[in-house]
């Protein structure tokens, strides 16, 4: 099959951005209002899969992306030359330092909050069940009018090499700026 081609940016709306107050605190962030929940989550290989089915995730609205629809995304999934499951920041890809990934230095349900520094650019990401890798997206404005990253922090639970598939479990912090990586409300 074919590899898939990258379109143009679509821009994308998430509900329930517009809503959010004004900021209230020091920090220059509009209070919390996105419960974080786990997500499972399956995407399919850029390259061997039908155009169809999702390859890349953007956390904005935690949205599974068609390649060929879009090339708004914080992250995608392939294998590489040697045939080993990779996630790929969009660097990788050729869309320029817009997200960065990290490997988890500790389990899933153990990480709490996203670090400060730490992430990388433009490196492949090698996968195997159990991995954990820690995310941050494309620069993002939020309704305040600043513009922050979101976070999230995944977990590759089962790769299908037949189906070239991955699923993982996800918790994305929705909330602007946030970094809390716990199910419930974050607090900053």
């Amino acid at each position: 099959m074919r590899s898939r081609p990258l379109c143009a940016p679509v821009t994308l709306a998430v509900a329930g951005l517009a809503a959010l107050a004004a900021c209230s605190d020091t920090t220059g962030l509009p209070p919390a209002v996105f419960t974080n929940v786990v997500d499972t989550v399956s995407l399919f290989a850029l390259d061997g899969t039908p155009i169809a089915a999702p390859s890349a995730y953007l956390l904005q609205g935690k949205q599974r992306v068609r390649t060929d629809q879009s090339a708004t995304l914080d992250f995608a999934f392939n294998f590489d030359s040697s045939h080993r499951p990779v996630l790929l920041p969009t660097q990788r890809l050729g869309l320029g330092a817009l997200s960065s990934l990290q490997f988890g230095t500790a389990p899933f349900d153990a990480i709490t909050l996203a670090p400060t520094g730490g992430w990388v650019f433009d490196s492949t990401f090698v996968l195997d069940s159990g991995t954990v890798v820690l995310v941050r997206s494309q620069p993002t404005t939020c309704a305040t009018g600043i513009t922050v990253s979101l976070y999230a922090k995944l977990e590759a639970l089962a790769i299908d090499t037949a189906a070239r598939r991955v699923d993982f479990r996800i918790l994305v912090d929705a909330n602007c700026g946030y970094r809390g990586l716990e199910p419930g409300i974050p607090h900053q």
